[in-house]
Formats: C-alpha cells, sequence, structure tokens
C-alpha cells in the first residue's frame, strides 16, 4: 500500500519528478561502473586498450567488436542499475516510479 496516495491526477506526475534526481545519479553510477566493468572485460580478449572510433589506424573487426561489447555491457548495467535504484525508490516512498508492466504486444 502506498504511503501517498493518489489524490489528484498530477499523483504520477509528481512521482516521476521526485524521482528525477534519483534517476540522474543512478544514470551517473551506472555510466562509471559500465566503463569500468567494460575495461576488465575488454582486458580478456586483448593487450591493448579498446580501440576507439576516432582512431586512424585501427580494424574494423576489432573496433566492431568493441563497440558492440561496450554497447551491451552499458545496457545491461544502466538497466540493472536503474532498476534497483526504482525498486529502492518504492521501499522508500510506497510508490514506483513507472510503469507495472511492459504493455502487452
Amino acid at each position: 500500500m502506498s504511503r501517498f496516495p493518489p489524490a489528484a491526477s498530477g499523483y504520477v506526475s509528481a512521482v516521476k519528478f521526485l524521482f528525477a534526481p534519483v534517476g540522474i545519479g543512478a544514470g551517473l553510477v551506472a555510466g562509471f561502473a559500465a566503463q569500468k566493468a567494460f575495461e576488465a572485460l575488454w582486458g580478456v580478449f586483448d593487450d591493448e586498450a579498446a580501440p576507439q572510433p576516432d582512431q586512424r589506424e585501427i580494424e574494423w573487426p576489432k573496433l566492431i567488436a568493441a563497440l558492440a561489447i561496450e554497447g551491451a555491457v552499458f545496457r545491461v548495467v544502466k538497466g540493472a542499475v536503474d532498476h534497483s535504484a526504482r525498486g529502492g525508490f518504492a521501499a522508500l516512498t510506497g510508490s514506483w516510479p513507472g510503469e507495472k508492466r511492459p504493455d502487452p504486444a
């Protein structure tokens, strides 16, 4: 049961507004954690630092692999951190800041 019952149509907007700073902070933490996780994972594949798109002399397959791995790691870490932050917010306020379940297909 919610500690703050929905009394008006602006309730959902208020919850989203209150969650915004939490979401921003969680996003920053997720970005930092994802970068560190990617660097550690890339170290398993190659002794050199991951190639960057602005480097002139790199191999395309190596660049594509690095970008794909980095994107996947970032998405997983960001999703996990965001969901955990929403769970913590809900535990404190009694209101989930988002949808309860996905829309049916």
